[in-house]
């Protein structure tokens, strides 16, 4: 395999990790702003998006470039893996921006219960990303197989969430227009 090819194929894992991180940044920043309502942190958040789409565009130039020099099956699997991969950063970005972008308009409403279980929801789902990613680096299959299992956790603290918000509704329904006049 030729020098250039192999620092060719470091240079789309660090932009790769690069990306992971701006997007756990961008998670760990857009949860930070639901918490503390910090509307200033939130907008910043959805500002910073474009990063992510950039760096997934330059992932896949990067990657369809090696494709069509891979001289090894293993490296035409990283190559695929990590545009995939980038695809799924560029997501992890998007809905960081829709939880920014949430918290804006629940600023402006008065806070039901105390933030405890979404935070703990991310942080399941930044360390998962984080292994993942690792996982990647060492191109340890067992590794990554080992945290789709722990996706399980994430989906009953959602659905959790989702049962506490449809419990509250039906306890404490909006005023209706008509008792307001």
């Amino acid at each position: 395999m030729s020098l250039h090819f192999e620092q060719s194929l470091d240079e789309l894992k660090q932009k790769l990790l690069t990306m992971a991180s701006k997007a756990a940044h961008a998670v760990n920043s857009a949860l930070k702003a639901l918490v503390q309502r910090d509307d200033d942190l939130a907008r910043q958040v959805k500002e910073a998006d474009n990063e992510l789409d950039d760096l997934e565009i330059e992932i896949d130039e990067m990657g369809v470039a090696l494709l069509s020099k891979a001289p090894l099956a293993t490296d035409l699997r990283l190559i695929t893996v990590a545009m995939k991969f980038s695809q799924n950063l560029e997501r992890i970005g998007d809905e960081a921006t829709t939880i920014a972008r949430r918290s804006l308009e629940l600023s402006q409403e008065p806070q039901l219960k105390p933030y405890v279980d979404l935070p703990r929801m991310a942080h399941l789902a930044l360390d998962m990303l984080h292994d993942t990613l690792d996982a990647f680096v060492r191109r340890d299959s067992a590794k990554a197989r080992a945290v789709v299992t722990r996706d399980k956790q994430v989906d009953a603290i959602n659905k959790q969430l989702h049962r506490e918000l449809a419990s509250f509704m039906i306890e404490r329904p909006p005023p209706s227009p008509a008792a307001s006049t």
